[in-house]
């Protein structure tokens, strides 16, 4: 009877520990789902003409800009204030 009791004891902890596992790694995975859907189109690339590329940040409202010729500008990335965030207020 001890040997018996031993087994369903191997066996019963095996599968609690499985169960166990496979809950914890769907709900991991669901919340990386979720900050993937929701970070994948925050930002917007831009080019209203030749000269410049604007990377627009759809959750903030900011944006960057850069010239792309060096001679007619700055060539590092500026920080923009919103149009919108403006407007808003």
């Amino acid at each position: 009877m001890n040997k018996h009791l031993m087994s369903f004891s191997i066996i019963f902890l095996g599968i609690c520990i499985l169960l166990g596992s496979w809950l914890i790694s769907q709900s991991l995975k669901s919340e990386q789902v979720n900050k993937t859907e929701h970070e994948l189109f925050r930002y917007e690339l831009i080019s209203p003409n030749d000269s410049n590329i604007i990377i627009f940040d759809k959750q903030s409202g900011e944006y960057w800009r850069k010239f792309i010729e060096p001679n007619e500008g700055p060539i590092d990335w500026e920080n923009q204030p919103s149009p919108f965030s403006n407007s808003l207020k």
